[in-house]
């Protein structure tokens, strides 16, 4: 049995939640985000629950039914708050800088590196060595935040690029020289 699946979706107040079909509209303070759900599973909205139900024990079914329950309860929490992913840049010489909509990556390239935001995102800087991307989809967040770090993952030699905040990069020793 599913424990995700299974658990009910409590709808908080300020936000609107619409079940067209197949297609769900959660409408709230900060934007409105909808999506499809998949054609197994049954959606049922009573008053502000929200249950998600799969019609049988299939391995597919299984799999998607705790997924559709997470991603409304998802959709829910972006629309009431917001996302957001935390990046720091690290090494001599490595800045970032808002320009506009866009970021202005300077990491070590012979020239900068620009990053356009994509609808529905915003960046800020509060400091030339920190990036936080936000947003009301939790995918387009972590999409946006993990596209950002491939301009220069960290290295584990001298810990130098772009990496998420909380993320420990295991570094390694050099080598060892001659005695």
């Amino acid at each position: 049995m599913s424990r995700i699946g299974n658990k009910p979706i409590t709808v908080p107040e300020g936000v609107e939640v619409k079940l067209d079909g197949q297609m769900i509209t959660v409408k709230g303070p900060k934007g409105t985000l909808e999506r499809e759900i998949h054609k197994n599973m049954k959606v049922s909205i009573d008053s502000n629950v929200i249950k998600v139900e799969r019609p049988d024990d299939e391995p597919e079914n299984r799999s998607i039914h705790g997924l559709t329950r997470t991603l409304i309860n998802n959709m829910i929490i972006g629309v009431k708050e917001e996302f957001k992913k935390e990046l720091e840049v690290n090494g001599v010489g490595y800045r970032v800088q808002k320009k506009g909509n866009n970021l202005v990556l300077t990491l070590g390239y012979s020239h900068p590196v620009e990053v356009e935001a994509p609808a529905g995102i915003t960046f800020d800087v509060p400091n030339p060595n920190q990036i936080i991307v936000k947003g009301i989809d939790k995918e387009l967040v972590g999409q946006t935040a993990a596209v950002i770090r491939t301009k220069r993952p960290p290295e584990v030699y001298r810990g130098k690029g772009i990496k998420y905040a909380e993320e420990v990069i295991r570094r390694k020793e050099g080598k060892a020289g001659k005695k």
